[in-house]
């Protein structure tokens, strides 16, 4: 049975981590018969957005971990206790918490770096030759794991494409539907709700990412 771990970025798609895509993620992950432990860093979250009005809550904090809990129904742990050791796998779902919790890329762009937890948990499962699935937004930090000339998609957005490739990555367009491999460093990612409409399309390329990512441990 394989063991996954799942680094979520908050709760909600405008400051934290994407909801459907961290749920799909997990029920394909036990539908594949996986085992899986989510993981969140224990830092306050880079801003507070209203999910109603889509306006950022001036004044408010919110803690990343703390947040992350709510999805998971409690069952989340800090990044810092993360040892690739115990995964034969990892996982990061989307939302713009993967852009301003997990990484800065919202702020900085190509220019940005990724939560120091974080990147350290990521590169020990990849210098371990363990795959690693990225959705939704969160491919801009596979440069930064893997160094030039690994390959990933956010789906087919101009400018974060752009980004992707001046941080030294190759990015390659992929419909909703679909996933692209890196397959010599078994990087796996998917548009998810770069491009979906719906929940239906944001799962069919999540569920193709999750058995991928599965095969590849």
């Amino acid at each position: 049975m394989k063991n996954v771990a799942v680094i979520l970025s908050g709760c909600g798609v405008f400051d934290g981590t994407e909801i459907h895509e961290s749920v799909f993620t997990l029920l394909e992950l036990e539908k594949n018969g996986a085992n899986y432990q989510c993981f969140a860093p224990d830092i306050a979250q880079a801003q507070v957005v209203n999910h109603l009005t889509g306006e950022v809550a001036e004044g408010e904090c919110r803690n990343v971990l703390v947040e992350s809990a709510r999805i998971v129904r409690g069952n989340v742990k800090d990044v810092r206790q993360a040892k690739p050791e115990d995964f034969d796998a990892l996982i990061f779902p989307g939302g713009f918490g993967a852009a301003k919790n997990l990484s800065d890329f919202a702020d900085n762009g190509a220019d940005c770096t990724v939560n120091k937890d974080v990147l350290s948990f990521a590169k020990a499962m990849a210098n371990s030759d363990k795959p690693i699935g990225f959705i939704c937004i969160s491919p801009v930090m596979i440069p930064l794991v893997y160094g030039s000339g690994v390959k990933g998609t956010i789906g087919n957005d101009l400018e974060t494409a752009k980004a992707i490739e001046a941080m030294g990555g190759v990015h390659i367009e992929c419909p909703v539907t679909e996933f692209v491999i890196d397959e010599a460093r078994k990087v796996v990612s998917t548009p998810a709700y770069m491009l979906a409409g719906n929940m239906l399309e944001a799962y069919s390329g999540i569920q193709k990412l999750v058995a991928k990512v599965l095969e590849l441990a």
